[in-house]
Protein backbone atom coordinates (compact mmCIF):
# COMPACT_ATOMS: atom_id res chain seq x y z
CA UNK A 1 0.00 0.00 0.00
CA UNK A 2 1.65 3.26 -1.20
CA UNK A 3 1.94 6.42 1.12
CA UNK A 4 -0.74 7.65 -0.34
CA UNK A 5 -3.33 5.53 -0.30
CA UNK A 6 -2.64 5.01 3.65
CA UNK A 7 -3.17 8.92 3.87
CA UNK A 8 -5.99 8.53 2.18
CA UNK A 9 -7.13 5.86 4.56
CA UNK A 10 -6.69 7.80 7.35
CA UNK A 11 -8.07 10.64 6.52
CA UNK A 12 -11.74 8.61 5.21
CA UNK A 13 -11.34 6.81 8.62
CA UNK A 14 -11.14 10.23 10.48
CA UNK A 15 -13.78 11.46 8.63
CA UNK A 16 -16.03 8.64 8.93
CA UNK A 17 -15.55 8.84 12.59
CA UNK A 18 -16.44 12.66 13.04
CA UNK A 19 -19.42 12.05 10.92
CA UNK A 20 -20.55 9.30 13.45
CA UNK A 21 -20.29 10.44 16.23
CA UNK A 22 -20.47 15.15 16.03
CA UNK A 23 -23.89 14.58 16.84
CA UNK A 24 -22.91 13.14 20.41
CA UNK A 25 -20.03 14.97 21.45
CA UNK A 26 -19.82 18.15 19.37
CA UNK A 27 -16.95 19.34 17.34
CA UNK A 28 -14.09 21.83 17.56
CA UNK A 29 -12.24 21.09 14.98
CA UNK A 30 -9.08 20.46 16.82
CA UNK A 31 -5.83 18.41 15.18
CA UNK A 32 -3.78 16.76 17.90
CA UNK A 33 -0.33 17.30 18.40
CA UNK A 34 1.23 14.50 17.38
CA UNK A 35 1.25 10.63 16.20
CA UNK A 36 2.71 7.28 18.10
CA UNK A 37 2.06 5.07 15.19
CA UNK A 38 1.76 5.27 11.29
CA UNK A 39 -0.94 2.33 11.37
CA UNK A 40 -4.05 4.31 9.71
CA UNK A 41 -6.93 3.30 11.98
CA UNK A 42 -4.32 4.68 14.79
CA UNK A 43 -3.90 8.31 12.94
CA UNK A 44 -7.26 8.66 11.59
CA UNK A 45 -8.91 7.83 15.24
CA UNK A 46 -6.84 10.42 16.84
CA UNK A 47 -7.70 13.03 14.55
CA UNK A 48 -11.32 12.17 14.56
CA UNK A 49 -11.21 12.25 18.23
CA UNK A 50 -8.98 15.65 18.34
CA UNK A 51 -11.35 17.30 16.24
CA UNK A 52 -14.49 15.92 18.74
CA UNK A 53 -13.17 17.97 21.27
CA UNK A 54 -11.06 15.16 23.14
CA UNK A 55 -7.58 16.59 24.96
CA UNK A 56 -4.67 14.73 23.75
CA UNK A 57 -3.69 12.42 26.17
CA UNK A 58 -7.39 11.39 25.83
CA UNK A 59 -7.64 11.43 22.15
CA UNK A 60 -4.60 9.54 22.37
CA UNK A 61 -6.01 6.91 24.58
CA UNK A 62 -8.71 6.26 22.30
CA UNK A 63 -7.04 6.48 18.89
CA UNK A 64 -5.22 3.21 20.68
CA UNK A 65 -8.28 1.60 21.45
CA UNK A 66 -9.88 1.98 18.55
CA UNK A 67 -6.77 0.50 16.53
CA UNK A 68 -7.22 -2.39 19.28
CA UNK A 69 -10.70 -2.79 18.58
CA UNK A 70 -9.94 -3.35 14.44
CA UNK A 71 -7.64 -5.48 15.58
CA UNK A 72 -9.79 -7.64 17.63
CA UNK A 73 -12.38 -7.84 15.36
CA UNK A 74 -10.85 -7.96 12.07
CA UNK A 75 -12.97 -4.46 11.05
CA UNK A 76 -13.11 -0.86 11.11
CA UNK A 77 -16.57 0.46 12.30
CA UNK A 78 -17.19 4.16 12.49
CA UNK A 79 -20.36 3.51 14.43
CA UNK A 80 -18.31 1.73 17.22
CA UNK A 81 -17.56 3.77 19.56
CA UNK A 82 -15.05 1.72 21.92
CA UNK A 83 -16.19 0.67 25.00
CA UNK A 84 -14.42 -2.83 25.66
CA UNK A 85 -11.81 -2.72 28.39
CA UNK A 86 -8.94 -5.21 26.97
CA UNK A 87 -8.84 -2.49 23.82
CA UNK A 88 -7.74 0.21 26.40
CA UNK A 89 -5.04 -2.11 27.73
CA UNK A 90 -7.05 -2.57 31.23
CA UNK A 91 -7.11 -6.00 33.03
CA UNK A 92 -9.87 -8.26 32.97
CA UNK A 93 -13.42 -6.98 34.14
CA UNK A 94 -15.16 -6.85 36.83
CA UNK A 95 -12.25 -5.40 38.89
CA UNK A 96 -13.72 -6.61 42.27
CA UNK A 97 -12.44 -10.36 41.16
CA UNK A 98 -8.71 -9.03 40.95
CA UNK A 99 -5.98 -10.34 43.63
CA UNK A 100 -5.60 -6.32 44.31
CA UNK A 101 -8.76 -4.97 44.34
CA UNK A 102 -9.87 -2.68 46.89
CA UNK A 103 -12.88 -3.80 49.00
CA UNK A 104 -15.90 -3.46 47.18
CA UNK A 105 -18.96 -0.76 48.04
CA UNK A 106 -22.57 -0.73 46.98
CA UNK A 107 -22.57 -0.88 43.35
CA UNK A 108 -25.17 2.74 43.32
CA UNK A 109 -23.45 4.54 46.13
CA UNK A 110 -26.98 6.87 45.85
CA UNK A 111 -26.93 10.83 46.78
CA UNK A 112 -23.39 10.99 47.33
CA UNK A 113 -22.71 14.26 49.56
CA UNK A 114 -19.38 15.78 49.42
CA UNK A 115 -19.01 18.42 52.91
CA UNK A 116 -16.71 20.70 54.02
CA UNK A 117 -16.50 19.65 57.63
CA UNK A 118 -17.65 17.00 60.28
CA UNK A 119 -20.32 18.72 61.54
CA UNK A 120 -21.79 18.92 57.77
CA UNK A 121 -21.14 15.25 57.51
CA UNK A 122 -23.30 14.36 61.12
CA UNK A 123 -25.92 16.80 59.69
CA UNK A 124 -26.35 15.20 56.55
CA UNK A 125 -26.10 11.93 58.00
CA UNK A 126 -28.87 11.89 60.61
CA UNK A 127 -30.78 13.26 57.59
CA UNK A 128 -30.87 10.31 55.68
CA UNK A 129 -28.42 10.87 53.14
CA UNK A 130 -26.39 7.27 52.00
CA UNK A 131 -22.94 8.38 51.08
CA UNK A 132 -20.74 11.61 52.50
CA UNK A 133 -17.19 12.75 51.71
CA UNK A 134 -14.97 14.66 54.56
CA UNK A 135 -13.15 17.42 52.25
CA UNK A 136 -11.62 19.19 54.69
CA UNK A 137 -8.81 21.86 53.77
CA UNK A 138 -6.32 22.61 56.45
CA UNK A 139 -2.45 22.59 56.27
CA UNK A 140 -2.68 22.56 60.28
CA UNK A 141 -2.27 17.90 60.59
CA UNK A 142 -3.40 17.96 64.37
CA UNK A 143 -6.58 19.76 62.72
CA UNK A 144 -6.94 16.99 60.09
CA UNK A 145 -6.94 14.25 62.48
CA UNK A 146 -9.64 15.62 65.05
CA UNK A 147 -11.76 16.31 61.88
CA UNK A 148 -11.38 13.03 60.38
CA UNK A 149 -12.39 11.42 63.56
CA UNK A 150 -14.63 14.03 64.44
CA UNK A 151 -16.63 12.99 61.37
CA UNK A 152 -16.27 8.91 61.92
CA UNK A 153 -18.16 10.15 65.12
CA UNK A 154 -20.74 12.04 63.30
CA UNK A 155 -21.92 9.15 61.15
CA UNK A 156 -21.72 6.76 64.00
CA UNK A 157 -25.55 5.03 64.77
CA UNK A 158 -26.40 5.99 61.26
CA UNK A 159 -26.31 4.44 57.80
CA UNK A 160 -24.17 6.60 55.93
CA UNK A 161 -20.71 5.00 54.27
CA UNK A 162 -18.11 8.08 54.98
CA UNK A 163 -15.16 8.31 52.78
CA UNK A 164 -12.14 10.82 53.69
CA UNK A 165 -10.85 12.90 51.40
CA UNK A 166 -7.32 13.02 50.34
CA UNK A 167 -5.87 12.97 54.19
CA UNK A 168 -5.20 8.88 53.77
CA UNK A 169 -2.78 8.71 56.92
CA UNK A 170 -5.78 10.24 59.34
CA UNK A 171 -8.72 8.10 57.39
CA UNK A 172 -6.71 4.55 58.13
CA UNK A 173 -6.32 5.82 61.62
CA UNK A 174 -9.82 6.86 62.40
CA UNK A 175 -10.88 3.42 60.48
CA UNK A 176 -13.09 5.30 57.83
CA UNK A 177 -15.12 3.45 55.59
CA UNK A 178 -13.80 4.68 52.89
CA UNK A 179 -10.43 7.01 51.12
CA UNK A 180 -11.39 9.13 47.93
CA UNK A 181 -8.27 10.62 46.17
CA UNK A 182 -7.69 12.51 43.43
CA UNK A 183 -5.89 12.22 40.54
CA UNK A 184 -3.24 13.95 41.25
CA UNK A 185 -2.89 12.37 45.06
CA UNK A 186 -2.99 9.22 43.93
CA UNK A 187 -0.26 9.73 41.29
CA UNK A 188 2.04 11.05 44.47
CA UNK A 189 2.05 7.71 46.65
CA UNK A 190 5.34 5.77 46.09
CA UNK A 191 4.30 2.02 46.24
CA UNK A 192 4.82 1.52 49.94
CA UNK A 193 2.19 4.00 50.12
CA UNK A 194 -0.29 2.46 48.02
CA UNK A 195 0.50 -1.05 49.58
CA UNK A 196 0.02 0.17 53.00
CA UNK A 197 -4.15 1.78 51.70
CA UNK A 198 -4.80 -1.16 50.57
CA UNK A 199 -3.25 -3.61 53.44
CA UNK A 200 -5.32 -1.47 55.59
CA UNK A 201 -8.88 -2.55 54.20
CA UNK A 202 -10.10 0.54 53.62
CA UNK A 203 -12.73 1.11 50.73
CA UNK A 204 -10.78 3.56 47.96
CA UNK A 205 -12.66 5.88 45.06
CA UNK A 206 -10.56 7.57 42.69
CA UNK A 207 -11.51 11.03 40.48
CA UNK A 208 -10.82 10.97 37.20
CA UNK A 209 -11.32 13.30 34.11
CA UNK A 210 -11.08 11.33 30.87
CA UNK A 211 -10.14 8.17 29.46
CA UNK A 212 -6.47 8.47 29.95
CA UNK A 213 -7.69 8.78 34.04
CA UNK A 214 -9.54 6.30 34.19
CA UNK A 215 -7.02 3.71 32.90
CA UNK A 216 -5.08 4.86 35.42
CA UNK A 217 -7.29 4.94 37.85
CA UNK A 218 -7.87 1.07 37.04
CA UNK A 219 -4.37 -0.10 37.17
CA UNK A 220 -4.92 0.30 41.06
CA UNK A 221 -8.31 -1.27 41.11
CA UNK A 222 -10.36 0.94 43.25
CA UNK A 223 -13.47 0.38 45.04
CA UNK A 224 -14.88 3.12 42.81
CA UNK A 225 -14.59 5.62 40.23
CA UNK A 226 -15.47 9.39 40.53
CA UNK A 227 -16.40 11.12 37.22
CA UNK A 228 -16.44 14.84 35.84
CA UNK A 229 -16.91 17.48 36.28
CA UNK A 230 -20.14 16.99 34.53
CA UNK A 231 -21.01 20.02 34.32
CA UNK A 232 -19.21 23.97 34.68
CA UNK A 233 -18.44 23.93 38.64
CA UNK A 234 -16.97 27.26 40.77
CA UNK A 235 -15.98 25.14 43.35
CA UNK A 236 -12.74 23.87 41.89
CA UNK A 237 -10.88 24.79 39.48
CA UNK A 238 -10.88 22.55 36.65
CA UNK A 239 -7.84 21.29 34.32
CA UNK A 240 -10.09 19.86 31.91
CA UNK A 241 -13.35 21.21 30.55
CA UNK A 242 -16.47 19.80 31.68
CA UNK A 243 -17.28 16.26 30.18
CA UNK A 244 -21.61 16.62 28.95
CA UNK A 245 -23.53 13.80 29.93
CA UNK A 246 -22.47 12.05 26.42
CA UNK A 247 -19.11 11.21 27.52
CA UNK A 248 -20.29 10.71 31.01
CA UNK A 249 -22.62 8.14 29.24
CA UNK A 250 -19.31 6.70 27.26
CA UNK A 251 -17.52 6.53 30.01
CA UNK A 252 -20.07 4.50 32.27
CA UNK A 253 -20.29 1.92 29.37
CA UNK A 254 -16.31 1.62 29.27
CA UNK A 255 -16.07 1.29 33.08
CA UNK A 256 -19.33 -0.91 34.19
CA UNK A 257 -17.73 -3.02 35.93
CA UNK A 258 -17.15 -0.06 38.90
CA UNK A 259 -19.71 1.31 40.99
CA UNK A 260 -19.51 5.12 39.03
CA UNK A 261 -20.30 8.00 40.56
CA UNK A 262 -20.94 11.52 38.33
CA UNK A 263 -19.84 14.90 39.55
CA UNK A 264 -19.56 18.33 39.33
CA UNK A 265 -22.54 21.00 38.68
CA UNK A 266 -24.94 19.04 39.31
CA UNK A 267 -28.62 20.13 40.45
CA UNK A 268 -31.91 18.84 41.12
CA UNK A 269 -32.89 19.76 37.24
CA UNK A 270 -29.71 17.86 35.91
CA UNK A 271 -29.78 15.13 37.90
CA UNK A 272 -32.19 13.13 36.11
CA UNK A 273 -30.35 13.32 33.05
CA UNK A 274 -26.75 12.51 35.13
CA UNK A 275 -28.62 9.26 35.84
CA UNK A 276 -29.94 8.50 32.74
CA UNK A 277 -26.00 7.63 31.67
CA UNK A 278 -26.11 4.95 33.63
CA UNK A 279 -23.94 5.85 36.43
CA UNK A 280 -24.98 4.65 39.85
CA UNK A 281 -24.62 7.59 42.05
CA UNK A 282 -24.51 11.19 41.42
CA UNK A 283 -22.53 13.34 43.92
CA UNK A 284 -23.22 17.19 45.10
CA UNK A 285 -22.00 20.10 47.11
CA UNK A 286 -23.76 23.15 46.49
CA UNK A 287 -26.70 21.54 45.65
CA UNK A 288 -26.78 21.03 49.22
CA UNK A 289 -24.44 23.40 51.66
CA UNK A 290 -25.75 26.32 49.55
CA UNK A 291 -29.33 25.64 50.70
CA UNK A 292 -31.37 27.67 52.72
CA UNK A 293 -32.77 23.86 54.02
CA UNK A 294 -29.84 21.51 53.26
CA UNK A 295 -32.18 18.70 55.36
CA UNK A 296 -35.09 19.40 52.64
CA UNK A 297 -32.77 19.46 49.59
CA UNK A 298 -31.13 16.20 50.13
CA UNK A 299 -34.51 14.49 50.98
CA UNK A 300 -35.71 16.22 47.06
CA UNK A 301 -32.47 14.87 45.81
CA UNK A 302 -32.93 11.23 47.50
CA UNK A 303 -36.88 11.52 45.87
CA UNK A 304 -35.66 12.11 42.91
CA UNK A 305 -32.82 9.72 42.44
CA UNK A 306 -35.35 6.62 43.80
CA UNK A 307 -37.91 8.38 41.01
CA UNK A 308 -35.51 7.60 38.41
Amino acid sequence: MTAMNDQNDQNDIGRAIVAAHAARFGETGDRPASFSSDDAVYRGAKTACAALGFIEVDAECLARAWQAQTQRTGAFDAQAWPEHPADFGMRPFPPSARADAFPPCPEKLGLYAVLPDAAWVGRMARAGVPTVQLRFKSGDADAVKREVHAAVEAVRGTNALLFINDHWQAAIEARAYGLHLGQEDLDALDPPELQAIRASGIRLGVSTHGYAEMVRADAVSPSYLAMGAVYPTTLKQMVTAPQGVARLAAYARLMRGYPQVGIGGVDAVRLPDVLATGVGSVAVVRALVAEADPEAAAARLMKAMAAA
